[in-house]
């Protein structure tokens, strides 16, 4: 059991205090709209290739590819990013996606066949703007180590699940109202607008890390293991959302009201971003590694019994949970990477959850479309309940991963004088041991000082310190 002791005494953080952070909006407004479109372009291909082919299987397959050649892509940026800076490594991904995108809605256009459009729908997928990964990494960046960066990992769930209500129904009213292609020449000119825009803003940029003279040698993200553990979870969330908008519009077919599926994804994606708010307007006293143990146990119960649910009240009700579960667990995990991975990795680290929703969500896509077609849509919904228990297997199993490095404790006045008066005889024997001396001091404030015989030698030397706070602070306390 590990906790981990802050001296914040500030009120509790929220959102108004995030978005007060100086430079904060300066990145946040360019990044909302250069990541809109993602919520755009699924949708705008299967809209479009069913249009132009008549087929929604074949339109499921050109957007399964994009999605998997995004997941496959997006840690390869990351990687770049970390190492290169967003700006360097935004301009030119954000040309390529308009480019190939504008390819391949011309294919389409031309009545392409559908090996051709799944071979144009892998650089569109590739090139997708990792924007999200980047955002949070400005927000990690600016705020380590304070209590705000839960609440802005929360903001930026919130922002993320907003992208894909709005997206989605904008790409819709495109593609039939305008044209079939509207939607993804619009989702190509918003990429390249907001991603310029948002690699404009230099000032926020985290701090590249480059390979030095010295043959200082980079670790990799997926080299740390607690992050492995976190992309099993987070390929669990990404079969949800795939899983539901297959299973879903099966549904509301089989019940004879198709309309109803937009009703019922909206209710679920609700339920997200009510608990993504909640999020962050909550000051947790229980450790990040078991509060997503616990909202994930609360995933895996709910999504095991959607297939169980035969009427419309009853599956929205269900969706409902099932977003209020997503968002902590989604949260928490993107939270841990700060303590998991060092900054130098960290736009990988995001860029691998990222990538794992989306290849997730492709996989689930195509598992719980062959299963509905053979079966119907209570089939289809054992995709997410699979998902999630196997995630959380590897979660359990996998648990001790997770705990990040024990940090330095702040502890009070009457905690460090109890440990002192039992204590004193064996930290003697413990400092002898280890070539240290102790030394205890009587003051209006008083404190214990473990200094190494090379520091009582020089004043250079760096000294540890365990300072003990009066009676009268409030020290909050996290505990995993």
């Amino acid at each position: 059991m590990t906790s981990a002791v802050t001296t914040d005494t500030s009120a509790r953080p929220g959102y108004g205090q995030l978005l007060r952070t100086p430079g904060a909006l300066g990145f946040v407004l360019p990044g909302f709209a250069a990541r809109l479109p993602f919520g755009m372009l699924t949708i705008s291909i299967l809209l479009l290739v069913q249009h132009t082919t008549g087929s929604y299987g074949s339109a499921g397959i050109v957007a399964a590819v994009t999605g998997i050649s995004m997941a496959l892509s997006a840690p390869l940026m990351g990687i770049f990013t970390d190492r290169f800076g967003q700006s360097a490594v935004l301009v030119p991904v954000v040309l390529a996606h308009a480019a190939a995108v504008g390819g391949l809605a011309a294919l389409a256009l031309a009545g392409a066949p559908v090996w051709a459009l799944a071979l144009a729908a892998v650089p569109t997928g590739a090139s997708v703007p990792q924007v999200g990964p980047m955002v949070r990494a400005r927000w990690a960046a600016r705020l380590e180590g304070s209590p705000l960066l839960p609440t802005a990992a929360a903001f930026e769930s919130v922002t993320d699940e907003f992208t894909f209500v709005v997206g989605p129904v904008l790409a819709t009213a495109l593609c039939t109202g305008v044209h079939p292609a509207a939607g993804l020449v619009t989702e190509a000119t918003l990429t390249l607008l907001g991603g310029l825009l948002f690699a404009a803003r230099r000032a926020s940029q985290p701090t590249t890390h480059a390979p030095t003279a010295t043959g200082e040698k980079r670790a990799f993200a997926l080299s740390h293991p607690g992050l492995r553990v976190l992309i099993f979870a987070f390929l669990g969330i990404g079969a949800v959302f795939g899983g539901m908008q297959v299973s879903l519009a099966a549904f509301s077919n089989e019940i004879g009201n198709p309309g109803a599926n937009g009703l019922l994804y909206g209710v679920f994606a609700a339920g997200n971003m009510i608990a993504g708010i909640a999020m962050g307007a909550v000051a947790w006293k229980i450790g990040p590694r078991r509060r997503l143990i616990l909202g994930y146990i609360g995933l895996t119960a709910a999504a095991s019994v959607l297939w169980a649910a035969h009427s419309m009240i009853l599956l929205g009700a269900l969706g409902l949970v099932v977003g209020l579960f997503i968002a902590p667990a989604l949260i928490t995990g993107y939270t841990m990477v700060e303590q998991l991975v060092p900054a130098n990795a960290r736009t990988e680290a995001f860029t691998w959850l990222t990538g794992s929703i989306a290849f997730g969500q492709a996989i689930a896509v195509i598992l719980a479309g062959r299963l509905t077609d053979a079966h119907g849509s209570s089939y289809g919904f054992m995709v997410p309940m699979a998902a999630t228990a196997l995630a959380l297997a590897t979660l359990l199993a996998m648990r001790a991963k997770l705990a990040p490095k024990a940090p330095s404790r702040i502890v009070n006045a009457s905690a460090a004088a109890a440990a002192s008066a039992s204590g004193t005889e064996a930290a003697a024997r413990t400092a002898a041991a280890a070539g240290t001396e102790v030394t205890a001091r009587s003051e209006a404030a008083p404190r214990t000082e473990v200094r190494t015989e090379a520091a009582s030698r020089s004043d250079v030397a760096p000294r540890n310190r365990v300072n003990e706070r009066g009676m009268g602070h409030r020290v909050p306390v996290t505990v995993d």
